[in-house]
């Protein structure tokens, strides 16, 4: 993995409340760089790691090889406000977001629809953790 963590992304991944087995979905995983060290720190359990972007995904991709075959990571083409889970795929516990439009205030309708989807994608008491914080934020997924 070539994708070291910048000292911004290591404080978010620092803050965010995982533990060993914990489900976790990025959503705006970019090259992949966070998802690998939260892969990391969660031992058998697993990360969904998505992106709207293809270009993203394919980086990510080539770069967390041995994640991807221990199972331990999956990545997804899909923009937030556009997710669902597969139809046996489980809930996540917490997902997190780093400089995604549609969670941070830019784009407030692609929000709503973004935080609806997401809370449907998480266990009954998930939570959703965005950057803009000191250095995390946990936003509300109720409108």
């Amino acid at each position: 993995m070539t994708n070291a963590l910048s000292p911004r992304l290591a404080a978010i991944v620092d803050a965010l409340p995982l533990r060993p087995g914990m489900r976790v979905l990025e959503i705006g995983c970019g090259p992949g760089a966070a998802a690998h060290e939260v892969a990391n720190r969660i031992g058998d359990g697993h990360v969904l790691a998505i992106d709207r972007s293809a270009k993203a995904i394919a980086q990510a991709t080539a770069a967390l090889q041995e994640e991807i075959a221990a199972g331990r990571l999956s990545l997804r083409c899909s923009a937030a406000e556009d997710f669902e889970l597969a139809p046996d795929e489980a809930p996540y516990d917490i997902a997190f977001a780093v400089r995604v439009g549609a969670l941070d205030g830019r784009h407030p309708e692609a929000g709503r629809l973004a935080r609806r989807r997401i809370a449907a994608a998480l266990v009954p008491d998930g939570r959703l953790f965005i950057d803009g914080g000191d250095p995390l934020r946990e936003v509300a997924l109720e409108d």
